[in-house]
């Protein structure tokens, strides 16, 4: 592997925002990238499941990662890259490389759920071919197969891939992972914004994120905290972003996500079919949430007054 990148911190899974003909609206898509950079994010990830990738046409999905890129002067991008055609993400990935992806992230194929063998397969021959760092993301819930702890170590041998995003919600599996791959160059990064803190504190780097969309700064503060062994400032952030965190998978990621975007200004809460947009009742919860969050004092501001 001819270049690294540092996979520990806070890494944003963007949403993909749309115009009212559904177009994918690139001067917001732009906007956003430069906001999140600038709140201090260690790196970028366009095109992932909270950015719908699963309606975007190929060439749509190298678009975004190129405008992403083009948005941004010195945080990775990494991209989505991922299929469950070993074919279609080896190309994804190909595409995304020449493009100027720093790294990619490639869900596992979902729907034909391949045995463990297929997992290594498939991944190592995208490895194989493509120069980049690369992550495993494991994702059940969506995939409706879970890479097992055997599985991701012996990926992790292989010196492309670098890292594994643990969705799995399984927190004995992650922190597995992370026992067994010490020796290895192979960050294990949180899936999901709940078990962010527990899986740093079982070896994990850091988090490819959907609530540091919309609190950057507290998701960077609590992230850095615990990675600096500050465990009770962490907590205090944990707790503070709880709620935000629970009412962000209330509908389907990015349904949630989307709406608070748009609460906040960042951008449309527009989707494509078949996703449809917050309920009514549940945007309500959603804007109480991000006001108490606007009004509550933080940790980050704490921090930042003690000498």
């Amino acid at each position: 592997m001819t270049d690294t990148i540092d996979l520990s911190g806070v890494f944003p899974a963007m949403c993909t925002p749309f115009d009212e003909d559904e177009q994918i609206d690139f001067e917001t898509l732009r906007t956003d990238a430069q906001r999140l950079e600038e709140a201090g994010v260690d790196g970028l990830v366009p095109v992932g499941s909270t950015g719908e990738s699963a309606t975007l046409t190929h060439d749509e999905h190298v678009e975004v990662v190129e405008a992403v890129i083009d948005a941004v002067d010195d945080v990775p991008v990494i991209a989505g890259s991922g299929s469950n055609n070993t074919r279609e993400a080896l190309e994804l990935s190909e595409r995304s490389a020449d493009a100027g992806a720093d790294g990619l992230l490639l869900i596992s194929p979902y729907y034909n759920k391949p045995e463990q063998r297929g997992f290594v397969e498939h991944y190592e021959r995208i490895a194989d071919a493509v120069d980049l760092p690369q992550i495993v993301y494991n994702v059940p819930s969506r995939t409706g197969q879970n890479i097992e702890p055997d599985t991701a170590v012996e990926l992790a041998s292989h010196e492309n891939i670098a890292g594994y995003k643990a969705a799995s919600g399984d927190l004995g599996q992650i922190g597995e992972i992370a026992e067994r791959t010490t020796d290895e160059e192979f960050a294990v990064l949180s899936g999901d914004d709940a078990l962010t803190l527990p899986t740093i504190s079982v070896g994990g780097t850091g988090t490819i994120s959907v609530s540091a969309n919309i609190e950057p700064e507290r998701t960077c503060a609590m992230v850095g905290a615990a990675l600096e062994g500050d465990y009770d400032r962490a907590r205090q952030l944990h707790h503070e972003l709880g709620p935000l965190f629970r009412t962000l998978f209330i509908e389907t990621n990015p349904i949630p996500v989307k709406e608070a975007m748009e609460i906040r200004g960042y951008g449309p809460a527009r989707m494509r079919s078949p996703m449809t947009r917050l309920s009514a009742e549940n945007r309500d919860v959603l804007e109480d949430v991000l006001a108490d969050l606007e009004d509550e004092p933080t940790a980050v501001a704490d921090a930042e007054a003690s000498p």
